[in-house]
């Protein structure tokens, strides 16, 4: 079984390639060329920390649904019942769940984003 090179380092040997010649190219290709870094850091993200947040995600609308399944399953049981006003802001657990996915989710998005009153992550 074939173990290296592993998909997310693939997916970061790009990023790094990409941002090694970038400064070479004109500026309509440069700005192109961070795009697609920004997309493959992204997706080095997702495959390193997509699958502890979609763990955390399923646990957490376990818990607020009382429900079992899986992501998709929970997720859309999950919109729902908020949409059909089952669930609120009133229902235990909900707020502090949604809190953590969208926490979760901003982490893979958009690593640099500080909510107001966060501190920068220890160096």
């Amino acid at each position: 079984m074939i173990t290296h090179p592993r998909t997310e380092e693939l997916a970061e040997s790009v990023r790094l390639w990409i941002d090694e010649i970038r400064p070479t190219l004109d500026p309509r290709n440069a700005f192109l060329a961070r795009v697609a870094a920004n997309a493959m850091a992204t997706i080095y993200r997702e495959l390193t920390q997509g699958p502890a947040a979609e763990a955390r995600a399923v646990e957490g609308m376990r818990e607020v649904l009382g429900s079992d399944g899986d992501f998709a399953a929970l997720n859309a049981e999950l919109c729902e019942r908020i949409r059909s006003g089952e669930l609120g802001v009133e229902t235990p657990g909900l707020l502090p769940m949604l809190a953590a996915m969208a926490r979760d989710q901003i982490a893979i998005d958009q690593p640099s984003y500080r909510p107001e009153g966060t501190p920068p992550p220890a160096a």
